[in-house]
């Protein structure tokens, strides 16, 4: 079985969260899934856990950090090429994302990042596959 991730975001409005990732063209698992719980599903072995904060404070003694005001974690996310990238920003900035950093185009490299309703950043990157063949 291969390994997988579930990364765990709070978040403040569960539903905002999930209409937002919805918007985007993702799922969620109703297995992994409750009324204050949603399994984000991004591919076969990468998940986002989205909790509301109640929810993220029964698996830390930590505070949880601001993400208006500080970044904990870049999330980042492999696009299949360049249009795949603008693709995903430009839905998540019309369904209500915000802008994080300036585009990156580096010709064999190019990404774009965005916030979520909770500010927590994502980046969606495309490589060219022959810049990293040995």
């Amino acid at each position: 079985m291969p390994q997988m991730i579930f990364v765990n975001l709070p978040v403040k409005d569960l539903e905002t969260s999930r209409d937002f990732f919805a918007k985007l063209g993702y799922s969620f698992n109703p297995q992994f899934s409750d009324e204050r719980t949603a399994c984000l599903v991004i591919s076969d072995t990468i998940f986002a856990m989205l909790l509301q904060e109640d929810r993220f404070k029964d698996f830390t003694k930590k505070d949880i950090a601001d993400a208006a005001s500080s970044t904990e974690v870049i999330l980042a996310l492999s696009a299949d090429s360049r249009e795949k990238v603008d693709e995903l920003a430009d839905a998540a900035l019309a369904n209500g994302g915000s802008p994080a950093n300036e585009p990156q185009d580096l010709g064999f490299m190019y990404g774009r990042s965005f916030q979520d309703p909770d500010h927590h950043i994502w980046e969606v990157v495309w490589m060219d596959p022959s810049a990293v063949e040995g």
